[in-house]
């Protein structure tokens, strides 16, 4: 039978395709990472009270890709290259979501408007993040290898998600919430479409490692095309909406916790 957990476990189980899903996690976390941390370097200063929890926020991506990087090592693995189809955080830049690489690359100090930009998008990117760390968590939190990992990466998603939450309405009840309101939607509905596109692709790729037939490959794209239908059809609304979180300052502005070796 076709389930999560098998599906997730024979990818575990082979070293090329834990090394394809470890490679692109940890691209992914590292990109962001180095994103949060330009960020951070060039908040203005309407905004400068953030620069600490944007820190954080860049601080625990880069735990998080140290982390996978470890899993991958422990197996007598390196990481290897992200096929470009499934660089999710690109994508979604060369879409205009988010801010662009290009300015923060540069040393001059961002707009109220980005930093609006920038927490929109993280209120969308990191409500999937949560999703998937959960998941991932209920099937394998009490796996000898993987448990730790995923418990402490799905607690910093959840704090990533309610400090969005927590900031995004501050600045809606200073304003701005025209613009956010806008902003998330068309987040979402980019998201929804570029999280479908690269889903394809991963599977794809996992298909061709693990020698999947035809009509399993089949299942599971219809599943991913379904998800996306539901997710048009009105669930990409769950990516928009702001509420006051139970866990409030949830980043804090202090320092992350450093990776743990255990991997």
């Amino acid at each position: 039978m076709l389930s999560a957990r098998s599906l997730f476990q024979e990818i575990l189980d082979n070293d090329e395709s834990f090394r394809l899903f470890c490679s692109i996690a940890a691209s992914g976390e590292a990109q962001g990472g180095w994103e949060n941390g330009r960020i951070a370097a060039l908040v203005p200063a309407s905004q400068r009270h953030l620069a600490p929890k944007i820190a954080r926020h860049g601080a625990d991506e880069d735990k998080h890709g140290r982390i996978f990087t470890a899993l991958l090592r422990k197996r007598g693995l390196e990481p290897g290259e992200i096929p470009d189809d499934t660089d999710y955080t690109m994508i979604l830049e060369g879409l205009g979501i988010g801010l662009a690489h290009e300015k923060l690359r540069r040393d001059e100090p961002l707009a109220e408007d980005d930093i609006i930009a920038y927490l929109v998008h993280s209120r969308v990117t990191e409500q999937r993040a949560s999703e998937e760390m959960r998941m991932l968590r209920k099937l394998f939190g009490d796996h000898p290898d993987l448990g730790r990992a995923v418990k402490m990466i799905s607690n910093d998603e959840d704090n990533h998600l309610a400090y969005c939450h927590e900031e995004l309405l501050r600045l809606t009840h200073s304003g701005h919430a025209r613009r956010i309101r806008a902003l998330l939607r068309e987040s979402a509905l980019a998201e929804i479409s570029v999280y479908r596109d690269v889903s394809l692709a991963v599977m794809g790729r996992m298909a061709r490692i693990l020698g999947w037939s035809r009509p399993k490959l089949a299942l599971l794209a219809l599943g991913i095309h379904g998800r996306f239908v539901q997710e048009r059809l009105g669930g990409w609304r769950r990516l928009t909406r702001l509420r006051q979180p139970e866990r409030r300052d949830a980043l804090g502005g202090g320092p992350a916790g450093a990776a743990p070796e255990f991997a």
